[in-house]
């Protein structure tokens, strides 16, 4: 595992006073730590740069820390997290752990523990496990968020990064745009507005375009589909009619 000085960490907490303590803990055992207290800061933040630990509040400012959980796994599946929250019921408990936590921490507590348990989330980093996202000659490196097609680099925005991982996440099943809107806006499906139908086409024009296999389909009446990843057997037949 690379040395502390070398580790990123960002700590999303509503209360300020506690962020700075916590930081302040971190930057004397010589990690990097950034600060946020906003959802949608945090949000940005967590998509945009590459963590190695995420620390989050089970509530932020103006916004469900579950649900900007929510929000950050479905494009970065893989960087451990721990809640850091004043809520301490069980359902509490199993609730940010359904969400995506990897990781149970009730306020108050103690700095010391807080150090153990990212020491032990960090040497877990090490395991090997599968980074790269695949649906025939697609590929998504989910550490570096390399977008290459047939081996052709392919550059994306955040945002249509995080709606290419979340279809990607569930290759194979048709998403509705409530689904996309609530997972990749965090926002609820609001049917007068058409920017989950705007970045889709975004996501094709890059994705699809000038190659004879479409990837990402539209079923007409529900929400879109992209193919099953590589090795979950053939694709059944669907509308891919543009929007």
């Amino acid at each position: 595992m690379p040395k502390s000085a070398c580790m990123r960490i960002l700590i999303a907490q509503y209360d300020v006073h506690v962020a700075k303590y916590v930081q302040a803990r971190l930057q004397a055992e010589h990690f990097t730590a950034d600060l946020a207290c906003d959802g949608p800061e945090v949000q940005r933040l967590a998509v945009e740069n590459e963590y190695d630990l995420l620390i989050i509040d089970g509530r932020l400012n103006g916004t469900d820390g579950l649900q900007v959980l929510r929000f950050i796994r479905v494009s970065k599946p893989l960087v451990p997290v721990i809640i850091l929250s004043e809520q301490d019921a069980i359902e509490d408990r199993i609730r940010g752990l359904d969400a995506g936590a990897d990781d149970y921490l009730t306020k108050p507590f103690s700095s010391a523990e807080l150090s153990a348990r990212i020491r032990a989330l960090l040497r877990r980093v090490g395991r090997p496990n599968s980074q790269i996202m695949r649906v025939q000659d697609l590929e998504v490196d989910l550490r570096s968020r390399v977008v290459t097609r047939a081996g052709k680099r392919i550059d994306l925005s955040s945002r249509e990064y995080v709606l290419l991982t979340y279809l990607l996440h569930n290759a194979g099943r048709v998403v509705t745009r409530s689904m996309i809107m609530e997972h990749v806006w965090t926002l609820a499906y609001d049917t007068s507005t058409n920017v989950v139908d705007v970045y889709i086409n975004y996501l094709r024009s890059k994705i699809d375009k000038g190659f004879q296999r479409r990837l990402i389909r539209t079923i007409r009446g529900v929400g879109y589909q992209i193919e099953r990843r590589t090795g979950d057997g053939e694709v059944e037949d669907c509308d891919d009619s543009e929007t």
